[in-house]
């Protein structure tokens, strides 16, 4: 599919969207989560149609609690079927067969499935250097880098003194970096787990809540606080100082970022304040002020996404709606 003539295309769920992925093999198919305060929610997945210019559901299943987080496999081969994990209670790994329905493949826990035991997953993330791995974030301090298709954990480890929030890996695959309660951003070698590196710590140590590395240049992270309107940019070179701080002139906490999958030197950041701006880092460690874009949504945005097999396209979610702008 070639890239859609328009701008700017929406698609109303029926339920507020949190999670939110977009599927690196089939052109501008998306997974979006919902957020109901009930046992049972929804994952659905959604297609753009060339003919109708919108989007149209392909399918929908079952998820057991509100999805914290959806990515569909960073494998791009279209040999097979398209993969995609979610976390909640456990990690779920699924299955879309012949686009039209979704089968539940792994269910992946360190403790009893049977019980349902389990410290709740806040996050997890693909290594898209190996696709069998995959590291989840828990609120009971620990980091699981999982081998998906052993289904074995390869490691547990305490990342963190307090809950942990996010979790991403760098462009190696053995290096994964963690943020959480306790305000700190720590780096991990999957190789060498006896030690970790602490590369910042927040002031009066705020909760971290979002942690995003630039694939394209992996010597710079971008992290998150809790209710903050910043952004705080990290060097692994030079730790404990942030090496930028870039902060919307509205009002309201940031709830998403996401580096730009083609070029080192561009971040989106997107929040409270229904704004998603584009930043541009290639003037560091001169301050940064303005965005070089700017896009005013409807509504609060609380989920981001930079496609990577689609570089033009960032899709948002603000209350019900989903919604993808070329940029």
């Amino acid at each position: 599919m070639a890239s859609p003539a328009g701008e700017i295309y929406n698609y109303a769920a029926p339920w507020l969207i949190y999670a939110l992925n977009w599927s690196n093999r089939a052109p501008f198919r998306l997974a979006i989560g919902s957020f109901v305060e009930e046992h049972m929610n929804t994952v659905e997945i959604v297609e753009l149609n060339e003919n109708t210019s919108g989007f149209q559901k392909i399918c929908q299943f079952e998820h057991p609690y509100p999805p914290t987080k959806i990515m569909w496999t960073p494998d791009t081969s279209t040999s097979g079927s398209d993969i995609l994990a979610t976390t909640g209670n456990f990690l779920r790994i699924w299955e879309l067969r012949d686009n039209k329905s979704v089968k539940e493949k792994h269910v992946l826990t360190t403790g009893d499935p049977s019980t349902g035991n389990c410290a709740p997953l806040t996050s997890f993330d693909w290594n898209s250097v190996e696709p069998s791995i995959v590291g989840t974030a828990s609120i009971d301090t620990t980091c699981t880098i999982w081998n998906i298709e052993t289904q074995q954990a390869i490691t547990q480890l305490i990342a963190h003194d307090k809950e942990v929030y996010d979790i991403s890996f760098g462009r190696e695959k053995d290096i994964f970096a963690s943020v959480g309660a306790d305000g700190s951003v720590r780096m991990f070698d999957i190789r060498s787990l006896d030690h970790s590196t602490i590369i910042y710590e927040s002031p009066e140590n705020t909760p971290l809540l979002r942690l995003a590395w630039n694939r394209q240049d992996d010597h710079y992270l971008a992290a998150i606080s809790v209710d903050s309107p910043k952004a705080i940019i990290l060097d692994t070179r030079v730790p404990s100082i942030p090496a930028a701080e870039i902060q919307s002139q509205f009002a309201g906490s940031l709830n998403g970022l996401a580096w730009a999958p083609h070029s080192s030197c561009h971040i989106c950041t997107a929040g409270d304040d229904s704004q998603a701006l584009i930043w541009d880092l290639a003037d560091l460690p001169k301050q940064i002020e303005e965005p070089i874009l700017a896009y005013k949504a409807d509504g609060e945005i609380n989920q981001l996404q930079w496609s990577s097999e689609h570089p033009s396209w960032i899709s948002i979610a603000y209350n019900s709606t989903l919604q993808i702008l070329k940029v």
